[in-house]
């Protein structure tokens, strides 16, 4: 994330992008956004949809850290800096991203509600159960699993169960 002069980060976006182009460094420079939102205004008798940057006075980069990269960002006229300490920008964890909105994860499942599913991961790695509910906002599946003759509900992440194969 860069800090740039309030106004300016049109600008910069559109700086970065041309000379990451101009230099070929499209590889590096993966992706300048400015994040957006709608806003529903409501003055008097007027109703205005507007587009309002969340952040302002910042661009968001996707980019291959290099010492190349760092300097195409960094003299970029507007940029006065990233975020992070004085040696070095600090790179948004994944977790930041998704709860700023900026980047979707779109989640694609091989199992739904009613499928015979195995499970993969943790204390009950090995166990069969079939799929009850599905929360993939949370990333939270419910499985009922057969243990010591009893069904028994059990709530995993997504990615601790896997499709059981039909032959």
């Amino acid at each position: 994330m860069a800090h740039t002069y309030s106004g300016y980060e049109n600008m910069v976006q559109a700086a970065i992008q041309k000379a990451a182009e101009a230099r070929r460094m499209q590889d590096l420079i993966l992706e300048v956004s400015i994040p957006m939102e709608t806003v529903t205004e409501h003055s008097g008798n007027e109703v205005k949809t507007v587009e309002r940057k969340i952040f302002p006075g910042y661009v968001l980069i996707k980019m291959i850290m290099t010492d190349e990269s760092w300097h195409l960002v960094r003299n970029t006229r507007g940029v006065t800096g990233f975020i992070g300490s004085s040696t070095g920008p600090v790179p948004l964890t994944e977790e930041e991203i998704i709860s700023m909105g900026v980047e979707k994860n779109e989640i694609i499942l091989d199992y739904q509600v009613g499928d015979t599913v195995k499970v993969t991961d943790g204390p009950l790695d090995g166990f069969l159960g079939t799929v009850e509910e599905l929360d993939p906002e949370r990333d939270m599946v419910r499985v009922v699993v057969s243990m010591f003759g009893r069904e028994t509900p059990v709530d995993l992440e997504l990615d601790q169960v896997e499709t059981v194969k039909k032959d």
